[in-house]
């Protein structure tokens, strides 16, 4: 496989296709450790609560063709998971009622 280079730039578009949870941690790490050690920056197209989660990160959103900086609990990706998860029971009889 390549390895990593040191102060590049790498475009991710929703690396989180087709990875687990736990998957998606360890990517967060790998960027992590690439950010901190190797000088790398990341620019990343995601919806995954768990990348948005990547320490110190500068997450942006794009909604009415304008670009805001949000924060992490300001993201749509944060809020639907948060609900989802505090809420999965009436959620879910809600949504087989319809």
């Amino acid at each position: 496989g390549e390895k990593i280079k040191e102060n590049a730039l790498y475009l991710l578009d929703e690396p989180e296709n087709s990875l687990s949870p736990q998957r998606q941690q360890e990517l967060v790490g790998f960027l992590e450790v690439s950010a901190r050690f190797f000088g790398c920056q990341f620019i990343i197209a995601t919806h995954s609560p768990i990348l948005l989660g990547l320490p110190g990160a500068a997450i942006f959103s794009f909604s009415n063709s304008t670009l805001s900086p949000v924060s992490y609990e300001e993201t749509e990706s944060y809020q639907i998971t948060k609900m989802f998860l505090e809420n999965r029971e009436r959620l879910l009889t809600e949504l087989f009622e319809e």
